[in-house]
C-alpha cells in the first residue's frame, strides 16, 4: 500500500538557525520513516517580503539544500526541490485565485502580524496578501494528506481546506483531499533574548555558527530577572535557558539545574554550561556534514534537480486534471 502523503518547506531567507532545526527538520527527519515526502525550498514565497533585494535568495536556496542534507533528509525517500523549477504551481495558483474571496487572505492572522513585524518593507502587494494561496497550490498540487506545521501556521492549512471545499464544490469533482494539519510537537525554542527564536528578532543560533560565536551569544543569554545577583534564587519556569534543558539535558542534569536554580547553589553560567556543550557539539556535527555537500555542488545540484523532476511528475498530472475540470481542455 502506498505510504500517504505529506508537503512541507521553508523559505530561502538566509542562514537557517536552531529553532528552524528543533521545530522543523528535525521532525521532517523522522516523518521520512512513515510517509511519501515532499520537501520544497519555496524561493517564490521569499520574493513575497524580499523582492526589492532578491540577489541573496539564489545563494541561500543551495545553503538550505545543503542544511537539510546535513539535518538527514534523504533524497532516497524524499522528494528534495526548489519551488520555483515546477511552474505548475504558478499556473495552480493563478487558477486558485479566480475562486478565493479576497477577505479569506485578508483574514490570514500572519497577513496583519508580518506586515506590523516588517513595518520597514512595503508589503502592500498582491503577492504578500496571496502567499497563502500560493501556499495552497503548493500543497494541494500533490494532494497531500497532511502539512506537518506549527501552531502559528495551522489558519494557512485551515484556509487550503476551506479553499479545497469551494473549489470541489464549485466544479462537482473531488479533484482535492483536505489535508489534514500534522502539529508538530515541537518544544518551546528560545532565542538568545528570552524570545521565540526567529531572523527578525536577531536572536538566533545558527546552524553553521562558529563554535566561539554559539558559546559568547548562549552565554550572554537572559536568564530569570530575578537573579539580579549570584546568591539570588531563580525560578526555572521563569527562565529561556530552562526551555534548552528540556531539549538537551537529562533527567540528573535538569534536576541538577533545577533544585541549584532555586537553592542559589550554582549560577547563571554553571546552570548553561551542559547547554553549551551539547548544542556546541550538535553544530558541529551539522557544520561539518553540511560542509561535505558545500564542496560538492554538483551532487547537491542533481538532488534538487532529481526532486525537481519527480515533484513535476505529480504536479503535471493533478494541473492536467484541474485544467479539464475547469473546462481548459478537454474532458
Amino acid at each position: 500500500m502506498s505510504r500517504p502523503r505529506i508537503l512541507s518547506g521553508m523559505r530561502p531567507t538566509g542562514p537557517l538557525h536552531l529553532g528552524n532545526f528543533l521545530g522543523a527538520l528535525d521532525n521532517w527527519v523522522r516523518l521520512q520513516d512513515e510517509y511519501e515526502c515532499f520537501f520544497i525550498i519555496v524561493d517564490w514565497h521569499a520574493l513575497t517580503t524580499d523582492y526589492a533585494d532578491p540577489g541573496p535568495i539564489r545563494e541561500n536556496v543551495f545553503e538550505v539544500a545543503c542544511d537539510w542534507l546535513a539535518a538527514g533528509l534523504d533524497p532516497a525517500r524524499s522528494a528534495l526541490f526548489v519551488q520555483s523549477e515546477v511552474k505548475e504551481h504558478a499556473e495552480l495558483h493563478l487558477l486558485l485565485s479566480m475562486v478565493t474571496p479576497v477577505p479569506w487572505l485578508e483574514r490570514v492572522p500572519t497577513y496583519k502580524e508580518q506586515r506590523q513585524q516588517l513595518s520597514e518593507k512595503d508589503l502592500s502587494t498582491y503577492g504578500f496578501l496571496g502567499y497563502p494561496l500560493l501556499q495552497t497550490a503548493d500543497i494541494i498540487i500533490y494532494k497531500a494528506d497532511a502539512v506537518p506545521v506549527g501552531e502559528d501556521q495551522a489558519p494557512h492549512v485551515e484556509l487550503t481546506r476551506e479553499i479545497v471545499r469551494r473549489f470541489n464544490h464549485l466544479y462537482g469533482r473531488p479533484v482535492f483531499p483536505e489535508p489534514k494539519t500534522l502539529l508538530t510537537a515541537s518544544p518551546r525554542i528560545p532565542g538568545t533574548d528570552g524570545r521565540k527564536m526567529s531572523k527578525s528578532y536577531g536572536n538566533t543560533i545558527g546552524l553553521r555558527e562558529e563554535p566561539e560565536q554559539v558559546v559568547q551569544k548562549l552565554r550572554a543569554m537572559k536568564t530569570d530577572p530575578a537573579r539580579v545577583r549570584r546568591t539570588d534564587p531563580g525560578d526555572p519556569d521563569k527562565c529561556p535557558v530552562w526551555d534548552l534543558h528540556q531539549i538537551y539535558s537529562d533527567e540528573a542534569t535538569r534536576k541538577w539545574a533545577s533544585e541549584g536554580c532555586r537553592s542559589a547553589g550554582i549560577g547563571c553560567l554553571d546552570c548553561k554550561q551542559p547547554v553549551i556543550d551539547k548544542i556546541v557539539e550538535e553544530i558541529n556535527g551539522m557544520r561539518r556534514r553540511a560542509q561535505e555537500y558545500e564542496d560538492n555542488p554538483e551532487l547537491v545540484r542533481g538532488i534538487v534537480a532529481e526532486g525537481a523532476d519527480k515533484a513535476r511528475e505529480v504536479a503535471r498530472q493533478t494541473l492536467d486534471e484541474v485544467r479539464r475540470t475547469m473546462h481548459l481542455r478537454p474532458d
